[in-house]
């Protein structure tokens, strides 16, 4: 009896492995398949919107965001599709801001100092007057904590901010009439965003913002008798040479750059991956952007000095310069006393100009003065 239940126990636990051996077998196998299955599927790709302020096609800074979007779906190899929307789908140009913090759009592409009046720290993140050359404020962003400060305006939003393609030096504006003194400042309307305008508005003109598809209307029904917009690279393609005969050269906006943004809860949602090949293709954009600006300038400029001549390029007065530098001094100090950030910026932008701009006066001035000699 005892030599029969030891042979009983002996057949169950062979069964038994064989079983278990088996279950084995069978698992590995479903694990197999369900490797091969899950290789064998596409990458999920992620959707993502962006509005933008300018209209369809608009030139220069439409085609920052045409190259950023292509560049992100081409690195992620189809991965990271983005569409976009001009402001005569989504209808609101200036509300970029808004569209993108609360989730209805992922990204946007706008200017940072449209939205001094929802938070005033965001307008020293694209120019401020008397202040750095593109060269010299990329240098900032990226090496001089620029982006860091940025990010502090922003991030309270649900925004991430990156620069987003770079004018260069921005003219002054055309004006209906000469300006030979800063009584003729008294009471002038013109569309003028950002810090330039409080300056102005300081000296008794009548700043006001405008949508670009409204300018060249409100120019000709002298709603406005000046406005500014960028240089000759986009100047010259919204026809403002034909109702406006006086062109200043610029003070206001020495680096003007545009600016992505991105919701930063949708930044966050993205695999490590793709958070990297969306800001490698909108840092790159934004270069190729400014270099692209340089060129349309060069060439526009020399189109409308042959093909007008009746435009005539004007500075403004020492005495006008001196005067718009004292307000913006007296304006920078009252903003830094209301606001420690703003401080802060201020005294970063300060210092690295300082720093930055003596080389620029002996590689960059010298070498132009030396060939204007």
């Amino acid at each position: 009896m005892r030599s029969l239940n030891s042979s009983l126990k002996k057949v169950v636990q062979g069964s038994l492995a064989v079983i278990a051996s088996s279950a084995l077998l069978v698992g590995c196998g479903q694990e197999e398949k369900q490797e091969t299955k899950a290789a064998s599927q596409p990458d999920k790709v992620y959707k993502l919107k962006l509005a933008e302020t300018w209209g369809p096609n608009f030139p220069v800074f439409g085609d920052a965001t045409k190259n950023m979007a292509a560049m992100a779906e081409k690195m992620s190899n189809g991965r990271l599709v983005i569409t976009i929307d001009s402001s005569n789908k989504h209808k609101a140009p200036l509300g970029i801001f808004d569209m993108v913090k609360s989730g209805q759009y992922d990204l946007g592409h706008s200017g940072s100092y449209y939205w001094k009046g929802k938070v005033p720290n965001t307008l020293y993140f694209t120019s401020m007057p008397f202040g750095m050359t593109p060269a010299e404020q990329y240098a900032w962003f990226y090496h001089g904590g620029g982006m860091e400060l940025m990010d502090q305006v922003y991030s309270p939003h649900n925004l991430l901010s990156f620069p987003g393609g770079n004018t260069d030096i921005q003219m002054g504006g055309w004006f209906q009439k000469e300006i030979n003194s800063v009584e003729d400042l008294q009471g002038l309307k013109m569309r003028i965003p950002g810090f330039a305008g409080e300056i102005l508005a300081e000296l008794g003109a009548k700043p006001t913002n405008i949508a670009p598809g409204e300018l060249y209307t409100s120019l000709e029904r002298r709603t406005i008798d000046a406005l500014e917009w960028v240089g000759p690279s986009l100047d010259l393609r919204m026809g403002f040479h034909k109702i406006a005969p006086y062109y200043y050269t610029g003070w206001h906006e020495p680096g003007s750059e545009l600016q992505f943004l991105v919701n930063k809860r949708v930044y966050e949602g993205l695999p490590e991956d793709l958070q990297e090949i969306l800001r490698v293709a909108m840092r790159t954009a934004a270069y190729d952007m400014y270099t692209q600006a340089t060129h349309e300038s060069g060439k526009n400029w020399v189109s409308m000095k042959s093909e007008y001549p009746d435009v005539q390029v004007k500075d403004f007065p020492p005495a006008v310069m001196s005067a718009l530098k004292e307000a913006n001094d007296r304006l920078l100090a009252k903003h830094a006393e209301k606001d420690e950030l703003a401080k802060t910026i201020q005294q970063s932008q300060a210092d690295y100009l300082q720093q930055v701009r003596s080389w620029t006066d002996i590689s960059h001035r010298a070498y132009l003065n030396s060939q204007a000699q």
